[in-house]
């Protein structure tokens, strides 16, 4: 952020950010976009299906439309054309179940300064919660996934790869776009018990059931069934400290046959570990939420992966809205 711009009006700008977000936040939560569709719709109408106040609707409505995820015309509410693509659950581009998990995360953010003085997370650890949380923690891995994963997969050579090992794959989501790009790939998506229905439950849609398989595993404590030539993480390093990301690390190469890739796709920090923006933010959230996570920056994942004995690494560059990049190596 340029300094220069930095006043008394663009400081509260920021302060004040977190009512946007939780307007749209309550949108998605009550189904506002779904509910009107492709319609026009009254805001009484709207109360009515939602089972809600009507003034309080109204207000939600106005609100949304002043942030311009909704067209007003009289007394008349629809979506644009975003809200209809990324906010209603009948786009196959939704990405609500994200917005929901940035939701869940709202309390625990609000205790920021607790955490920073203790150095201790203020919330549960969200890839091990239940129910709710955990649904849209991974759907909502899903959603981005699904955004990234297509122009992502095509910059990574996988022509002579045959099996991959999606490490902590969740629905595994990379794992699917990987294979429908190399047809000569398989896959096995590694992730704990309860991962497994979301998983299979997205590799059937893609009808990719014969193709790819899941191994039930915690990737801390447990071992690694097989060989591959090719292993991906994809976001798990950033929840955990430097020691156990060089746990994992060398758990994935040792899985590797001789001459085996392992690609990390995580928020890299630049060497400074001064920005970018989001991955320094994101630093803020893990130690909100994990006991030693953090983001780290390509130089510390290089020397974690030198360390286990992986060479020739590069850093592919990718374009995403996160800052996420690419680092791959071979054994």
């Amino acid at each position: 952020m340029d300094n220069q711009h930095i006043n008394p009006g663009r400081l509260l700008e920021i302060s004040g950010n977190y009512w946007k977000a939780c307007t749209l936040h309550a949108g998605v939560k009550l189904d506002l976009f779904t509910v009107i569709g492709d319609e026009q719709v009254t805001s009484e109408n709207i109360a009515q299906r939602l089972e809600a106040d009507k003034r309080g609707v109204a207000m939600l409505l106005n609100a949304l439309t002043a942030m311009g995820l909704l067209s007003k015309t009289e007394n008349d509410y629809s979506n644009t054309s975003a809200s209809r693509t990324f906010l209603s659950k009948d786009s196959s581009q939704y990405i609500g179940y994200m917005i929901m998990h940035h939701h869940n995360l709202v309390d625990s953010w609000a205790k920021l300064n607790k955490a920073v003085k203790t150095g201790k997370p203020v919330r549960e650890r969200v890839s091990h919660s239940e129910g709710e949380t955990r649904e849209s923690f991974l759907m909502g891995m899903f959603n981005i996934a699904m955004n990234i994963a297509p122009s992502l997969v095509i910059k990574i050579n996988l022509s002579k790869r045959k099996h991959l090992l999606d490490f902590g794959g969740g629905p595994g989501t990379y794992a699917i776009h990987f294979c429908m790009n190399n047809l000569q790939l398989k896959a096995t998506v590694y992730d704990l018990p309860d991962t497994r229905p979301f998983a299979q439950s997205t590799i059937k849609k893609f009808g990719l059931e014969d193709r790819i398989d899941f191994m039930d595993g915690d990737y801390l404590e447990d071992g690694i069934k097989g060989l591959y030539d090719v292993v991906w993480l994809s976001h798990i390093l950033h929840g955990e400290g430097p020691e156990d990301c060089r746990k994992i690390i060398n758990k994935a190469v040792s899985a590797l046959e001789p001459g085996g890739m392992i690609i990390v796709h995580d928020f890299i920090l630049d060497d400074t570990m001064d920005g970018p923006l989001f991955p320094a933010l994101f630093s803020l959230n893990m130690l909100l939420g994990t006991e030693n996570g953090q983001s780290y920056s390509e130089k510390q994942i290089k020397n974690m992966l030198a360390d286990a004995g992986v060479k020739d690494m590069q850093r592919i560059p990718i374009q995403v809205p996160n800052d996420s990049g690419i680092i791959i190596g071979i054994i």
